[in-house]
């Protein structure tokens, strides 16, 4: 896991997230509203390189460079289910090799958080099987 704090602006800032079953699964939700721009949670999970994230090959591998990635594959790493979305209210910053999430817009209490994984993943683990965001039902 990674150990290091939050940078200043985000260590007083705790959320209520919870995970619980959604239309994908499981899925991540807030039970409190989120502000526009707000700080969500950080992915957080071991750091491996490209070589060791091609020999685990998992789905919660989420690349900060290009031989840098983090595995969130253990479930006190609550941002893993956070569901991707064509359509969604969170987005992916990374900031010196860490993952964190925001929100795109308010976010009521009760509202499930979703980002786009973009392109490379969405290629490779979604559309074989067909998206099943709001958005592509």
């Amino acid at each position: 896991m990674i150990t290091k704090k939050l940078p200043q602006k985000y260590q007083q800032i705790q959320r209520k997230l919870k995970a619980k079953k959604s239309y994908a699964g499981l899925g991540l939700f807030t039970d409190s509203d989120i502000e526009r721009k707000g700080f969500i949670i950080e992915y957080v999970g071991p750091i491996l390189s490209e070589k060791q994230a091609n020999i685990r090959a998992g789905k919660y591998l989420f690349e900060t460079s290009k031989n840098r990635f983090i595995d969130g594959t253990d479930r006190k790493n609550i941002a893993r289910y956070a569901n991707h979305s064509c359509r969604p209210n969170a987005e992916v910053d990374i900031l010196k090799g860490r993952v964190y999430l925001f929100a795109k817009q308010k976010i009521v209490a009760g509202e499930e958080i979703l980002y786009d994984y973009g392109k490379e993943y969405f290629d490779e683990h979604i559309k074989p099987f067909g998206c099943r965001c709001a958005k592509c039902k």
